[in-house]
């Protein structure tokens, strides 16, 4: 059967060397190679050096396969402890009672972790021996091991060579060969020496096959504790890796090595995790046992170490032994004052301090049991000055003796903003150890440009100055005043001064060493145009124990405290200045006229300025203007109409919701109520005042009327049209002609609606005023249409309690629209 086996393959070997040069032509069938596979490996070797081709070619299967290593480690279910941020940052923003400090503490070491855990973070699903590392010259040679033989020379051979169960080799031509008891390197020399006596000519290189299998055991408190086979090459940890590591309570620095019942070895895994020393893991032999016992003693380290964990202690640790393992510590760390909570014999928590900058705090043994919390520095710095404000570059800088503000800023274009002020900056000084502070005043612009100046004065260590804006004072000043004020104790006055008046920024500020008046209207950015400086007023607080507080009011002249330098009034705490306004100061006020007048614009007016003597000032009207239907519109007028409006909803709004909830059948449905109030939010307010201008050109005083700030006067052409509005069948507007009374206009229109409210029809004059026509007489004056008038006929509201109100919200409605479209044609 194998002489039939070989001629099947030589025949289709030679096939395949033939055609070799054609493309897919005849090629060893999926049989043939199954075969060729069957043969024994020296019979391959045979065959394809006579044929010259590579055995490869005959052993790779026509398909390709995709090859992946097995997954051998498979993440492990572990809970982690992790801290709630939220109630972290709660603790820590709270106020720092001991509750809360013991609670941040507690949190902390509750999210620490053993140290070395994470190494065996997988759980092992299959074995992969180690079959490819090298082979060291002290390894032992056992039965199982296979031995690659290679002859060169007068002749070349390859052979396999297993190591039997006697520990010999049976070796082509020499025989039997022991190799019991002997390591790779003695068995390579003791067989070059056998072939170099028997082979004349021929030289060996020998080397490691496959190496053989071992059994051994893991026990103690291994992950997956078990009999496992492994490579003979392997070692403890590779065992532990094997069983998924060490459990929880496991131990990471006493693992053992048993052989035949005595411990050979121990491994402590802190040498290889921390310092990369293996010296102590020692090379497996079939029957180990790895054993794992439970951990000893713990320590909790926290606080500012590099590496905050929960580590193993072994025989008489020290606590400069755990700060190694802790990896040192942080640069912001304080040692001098570390706290350790330890476990009394009473079993009671007590607090030790350690100095772990003395060697005797660094000598101390560490319990099992104890946390070492390392406390942090402080952020305080000690040798430098602050710089904030409108500074180019704020921040911290350096002090150093005889360290000046111009030092500190040499150029004013180079290191402040353009929009410093230079005559106003705050220098904050730390008096005492209390934090308290005292501020002086600094005109930096003379400091920077004259360093001989009383302000360049000589800066302290925790000095803060602050260059202000001149548009922000208030953000920079809120935490000086705060602390003035925090400051001020057993009664005394917080060193705070006020300015108000007529002044830039009135408000609070800090009372400076030495500060006059003079100062504190510089604080306040100068005074305002319009400012009386002929007299200011100085209020001060007299404060007595016997007679109580009493008030005074000091009269002081601004000219001479601002250009008098002997006209120096120092200030107190609680002190108030307030800077008066010229007697009929005005801001500049201006007021508008548009339409058919001969010079429209803007003009400004003074107090007391009338009407009148603005139109005359714009040089009167036009030939085509329309006088009745002048419209005048007035800021005051507008806010208060946006307050009716205001009031009027929400009292339409209070109505519905107690109608809403009596037994009266609503009139009105919530949805379509709710759209009345939503459009009566929305109109638009213009402010209209009626002005008679007839009345005022025929020269009637009382016409006349004073004129404010941001009035305008639009005087509209000539208009020759009627307007009917509301609810008609055709809202339209119509061409007026003389003697078309009120009632056929209504019929131009189609006349009025199912839901009109006939009775309270009403026409808006050409003026912006509101007449009702007279039933009683045809001929009333009240009848008579002019040109430019609006005829309008509200909706009948069917809700009696509340009409008044409905005709309100239509008449301001219509009142506005007419007002804008009239404004709008200019």
């Amino acid at each position: 059967m194998l002489h039939k086996t070989k001629n099947v393959l030589i025949a289709g070997l030679s096939a395949l060397i033939i055609f070799s040069t054609q493309v897919q032509a005849v090629t060893p069938s999926p049989q043939m190679i199954e075969q060729f596979k069957q043969l024994p490996k020296s019979e391959q070797e045979r065959i394809a050096k006579q044929y010259g081709i590579d055995p490869s070619m005959l052993s790779s299967s026509s398909t390709t396969t995709t090859v992946e290593n097995p997954q051998v480690v498979e993440p492990r279910s572990v809970q982690n402890n992790v801290l709630d941020q939220s109630e972290d940052e709660a603790i820590i923003q709270g106020t720092k009672t001991t509750a809360s400090v013991e609670a941040l503490d507690n949190k902390k070491e509750q999210q620490l972790k053993p140290f070395g855990y994470d190494l065996f973070a997988g759980s092992p699903s299959t074995f992969a021996p180690v079959s490819d590392v090298p082979v060291p010259a002290e390894y032992m040679v056992g039965p199982g091991d296979t031995l690659n033989v290679q002859l060169y020379g007068k002749e070349n051979n390859n052979y396999q060579l297993v190591v039997g169960r006697d520990g010999a080799v049976q070796f082509p031509d020499l025989g039997p060969i022991s190799l019991v008891g002997l390591s790779f390197a003695e068995a390579r020399h003791l067989l070059q020496d056998k072939i170099a006596q028997s082979m004349i000519g021929i030289n060996a290189n020998i080397t490691m096959g496959e190496l053989r299998s071992i059994r051994i055991f893991v026990a103690g408190d291994a992950f997956k504790p078990g009999s496992y086979t492994v490579s003979s090459l392997s070692t403890m940890t590779q065992a532990l890796f094997v069983s998924g590591g060490v459990n929880q309570i496991g131990s990471l620095r006493n693992i053992q090595l048993k052989r035949a019942g005595k411990t050979v070895g121990t491994l402590d895994l802190y040498d290889l995790l921390m310092r990369g020393d293996a010296s102590g893991d020692k090379r497996l032999q079939s029957g180990d046992v790895v054993f794992i016992p439970s951990a000893g003693g713990m320590v909790s380290v926290m606080g500012e170490v590099r590496r905050p964990a929960i580590y193993e202690l072994k025989n008489n640790e020290s606590m400069g032994d755990v700060i190694k393992m802790a990896s040192g510590l942080n640069p912001g760390a304080y040692p001098k004052a570390s706290v350790v909570e330890r476990y009394s014999d009473k079993s009671v928590k007590t607090v030790i301090n350690v100095d772990l900058t003395a060697n005797s705090g660094l000598a101390t043994l560490v319990k099992n049991g104890d946390v070492l919390n390392v406390k942090s520095a402080s952020n305080r710095v000690e040798n430098a000055v602050t710089l904030s404000g409108a500074v180019i570059r704020p921040g911290k800088y350096q002090w150093t003796s005889q360290l000046k503000v111009a030092d500190l800023l040499p150029s004013i274009w180079g290191n402040l903003t353009i929009t410093a002020d230079l005559d106003y900056a705050l220098l904050v000084r730390e008096i005492n150890q209390r934090g308290d502070i005292e501020v002086h005043r600094i005109a930096l612009g003379k400091a920077i440009t004259d360093p001989f100046s009383l302000f360049n004065v000589a800066l302290q260590p925790r000095d803060t100055l602050l260059v202000f804006d001149y548009e922000d004072r208030e953000k920079l000043l809120a935490p000086i005043i705060t602390k003035l004020k925090n400051q001020s104790r057993f009664g005394e006055a917080a060193k705070l001064v006020s300015i108000n008046g007529n002044v830039r920024f009135p408000g609070q500020y800090p009372l400076t060493v030495n500060a006059d008046v003079k100062e504190l209207i510089i604080a306040a950015g100068g005074l305002e145009e319009g400012a009386y400086t002929m007299a200011a007023e100085l209020t001060r607080q007299v404060v007595s124990q016997t007679d109580g507080v009493a008030i005074k009011h000091q009269q002081l002249s601004l000219n001479d405290v601002m250009n008098d330098p002997s006209s120096v009034i120092e200030l107190q705490s609680r002190d108030i200045l307030t800077v008066r306004t010229l007697p009929d100061w005005q801001d500049t006020r201006w007021v508008t006229i548009k339409g058919e007048v001969k010079f429209p614009g803007t003009y400004s007016i003074q107090r007391g300025e009338t009407l009148k003597g603005v139109i005359n000032r714009a040089g009167g009207y036009t030939n085509n203007a329309s006088l009745k239907s002048a419209v005048f519109l007035r800021q005051s007028v507008k806010d208060k109409e946006r307050l009716e409006l205001a009031k009027l909803s929400d009292e339409l709004r209070r109505e519905i919701a107690a109608k809403a909830l009596t037994k009266d059948t609503p009139t009105v449905g919530y949805a379509d109520a709710q759209l009345m109030l939503k459009e009566l939010e929305n109109v638009q307010v213009v402010g209209r005042l009626v002005v008679d201008l007839n009345a005022l050109e025929l020269g009637i005083d009382e016409a006349n009327l004073d004129l404010e700030d941001a009035d305008a006067l639009y005087v509209p052409a000539k208009n020759q049209t009627v307007s009917v509005m509301g609810q008609v069948q055709h809202p339209s507007t119509h061409r007026f002609k003389e003697g078309v009374t009120f009632e056929q206009y209504l019929s131009m229109a189609g006349g009025p609606r199912k839901r009109a409210d006939d009775d309270r029809t009403y026409i808006i004059k050409a003026d912006g005023s509101v007449v009702l026509p007279n039933e009683s007489s045809w001929f009333s004056s009240n009848n008579q249409i002019e040109p430019g008038d609006t005829i309008i006929v509200p909706l009948d509201t069917e809700y009696k309690d509340s009409l008044t109100l409905w005709g309100q919200v239509t008449t301001i409605i219509y009142n506005s629209a007419i007002a804008v479209a009239a404004i709008a044609t200019l």
